[in-house]
């Protein structure tokens, strides 16, 4: 789906819209759990003159080897409507992802949230796991399951793996090649960030640089790689994002050690310019910069880099 494409229309009603929609839910409950600074960031945008959230996407982190990858979460939601939107490719990190656009559902003029207001895109991605090194390889292969992918959803909901903790030393040595790898090992698909659709806030929080400054004074670390504020090159797509915070994990081996956990993002998709005379109370997400940035995505990912610190 391209930017300039018109939303598709809803393969799906009633129940099926529901039990999609408490899904969404709970894994936004499991991830608020495990990601005590992610709630609290959450908490501070809800409390704000009552605001309503709406959510811009969920991202996730998978293996690509034995039905693990991308296709193991994006088959249960492509069958409640949601389509490729597109890909980005990162060689250096040895990843590929892939974003989904939702399907159209009704949305009343105050829906917020996942009870009634629009889905979120969802973002996936994928660790190139034959492209990694023989030992690389083993160490994962030696965790996943055959089929054991079929239960991604239900692990994401749950915050539960599916495969066997790894050992400490198996993680470190994972690391040292694929922070991204090891980081999926341990976390599996417990969402890895959501990120708020800024443009969609009614308060001072509909301006990204207002947002930035509020959570600089709050105290939140964010991320800095390629400057805080990341920029898309035509100017239309800004985003923010935390720096994941550190929690103790134990291993399978019983040691204990702080890793990064998951992080939260702000997105601010702004009006193309076809559509900059039509008003304000009438511009929906298709009259918006649709799709990622390559850079910005690339920056962003460093949200939950384990040795550097911002």
């Amino acid at each position: 789906m391209g930017s300039f494409d018109l939303p598709h229309s809803s393969s799906f009603k009633g129940e099926s819209e529901i039990f999609l929609r408490n899904v969404f839910e709970n894994i936004l409950k499991t991830y608020l759990r495990k990601n005590p600074t992610a709630k609290t960031i959450w908490e501070l945008v809800q409390s704000l003159d009552n605001e309503k959230i709406c959510y811009d996407h969920f991202t996730f982190r998978t293996l690509k080897v034995d039905g693990y990858g991308i296709d193991s979460l994006s088959s249960f939601f492509m069958a409640y409507g949601y389509k490729i939107g597109g890909g980005l490719d990162f060689p250096k990190k040895k990843l590929r992802v892939l974003w989904f656009s939702p399907p159209d559902v009704h949305v009343p003029n105050d829906g917020h949230g996942l009870g009634n207001g629009p889905l979120p895109r969802l973002v996936i991605a994928e660790v190139l796991v034959d492209e990694l090194s023989p030992e690389s390889q083993g160490i994962i292969r030696k965790y996943l399951k055959q089929e054991g992918g079929k239960q991604a959803v239900l692990s994401s909901t749950l915050g539960s793996l599916i495969w066997e903790k790894p050992t400490w030393t198996d993680f470190k040595q994972l690391a040292k090649e694929s922070e991204f790898a090891a980081w999926t090992l341990i976390h599996g698909y417990t969402m890895n960030h959501l990120a708020f659709a800024v443009h969609r806030f009614k308060h001072r929080f509909s301006d990204i640089k207002f947002v930035k400054q509020r959570l600089e004074e709050k105290g939140f670390k964010l991320n800095s790689d390629g400057e805080i504020l990341k920029v898309s090159q035509d100017g239309l797509l800004f985003q923010v994002s935390s720096i994941s915070e550190r929690l103790p994990v134990t291993f399978a081996d019983g040691v204990t050690e702080t890793i990064p956990a998951s992080y939260i993002e702000f997105t601010q998709r702004q009006v193309l310019p076809e559509f900059k005379d039509v008003p304000l109370d009438e511009i929906k997400e298709f009259h918006r910069r649709e799709a990622f940035e390559l850079d910005n995505a690339n920056h962003v990912m460093e949200s939950t880099r384990f040795t550097t610190k911002f």
